[in-house]
């Protein structure tokens, strides 16, 4: 049993290092290829636009825009009395109901 495990092994392997070595060496060709040619490319099309190597050349005029523009101070104040905080946000009494 074990000379037929043995066996299926042996012939596995040689079809996957026969098929890797093939995928390899394509591979490594394409990858060749790619690198040698990749230099040889030229530019698709003209520079739109300002050259970028021209120190005269015209941009947009930067501003300045500040991110905390709108902030006010949240410090605490100075405490005072709890009656008059209290008569601030207690509703005003209807005319009619006492309680």
């Amino acid at each position: 049993m074990s000379a037929q495990i043995g066996a299926i092994v042996a012939a596995v392997g040689s079809v996957v290092r026969e098929i890797f070595g093939r995928t390899l060496r394509a591979f490594a060709g394409v990858a060749l290829a790619a690198m040698t040619l990749g230099g040889c490319t030229v530019p698709t099309g003209p520079l739109v636009g300002a050259d970028p190597a021209d120190a005269g050349a015209r941009v947009a005029g930067v501003g300045y825009r500040s991110t905390i523009a709108p902030y006010t101070s949240l410090r605490p104040t100075t405490p005072t009395g709890w009656a008059e905080q209290n008569q601030r946000v207690t509703p005003s009494p209807k005319s009619g109901h006492e309680h």
